[in-house]
């Protein structure tokens, strides 16, 4: 079975992005606000956030202390939300990558990635 490689054009593209995304979720995590947004706010707003379940289902995940809140527990304010931005990333994209590479794999088909030299080449 041929295995796919990332020729260097896209090996460069792939590592353009992931030092773009990590240079965005390391130099700019530190002026993210804390002010309430997006579904937090609306619930702020309409007055459901009081209806909220005490735990929620994200706070059953075995890491949820250690990424609270987008920071790192132990670690100085300064350090934790761009070193958290940092691990998220990584483990964004490492599950990115994983997932590809397994979805290549079940594509690939023996008979068509490696013709026998049995039958001529298609014309």
């Amino acid at each position: 079975m041929r295995r796919h490689r990332l020729g260097l054009s896209n090996r460069n593209l792939v590592m353009v992005g992931l030092g773009t995304a990590l240079g965005i979720a390391v130099l700019l995590s530190p002026f993210a606000s804390s002010n309430p947004d997006g579904l937090d706010r609306v619930s702020q707003d309409h007055g459901f956030d009081r209806k909220a379940l005490a735990t929620t289902p994200a706070q059953q995940l075995p890491f949820h202390r250690i990424f609270d809140q987008y920071t790192l527990r132990g670690v100085p304010a300064g350090v934790a939300t761009p070193l958290a931005g940092l691990i998220g990333t990584l483990l964004t994209f490492g599950l990115a990558w994983g997932i590809g590479k397994l979805a290549v794999r079940g594509t690939q088909n023996p008979d068509i990635a490696s013709p026998s030299s049995s039958e001529p080449p298609p014309q």
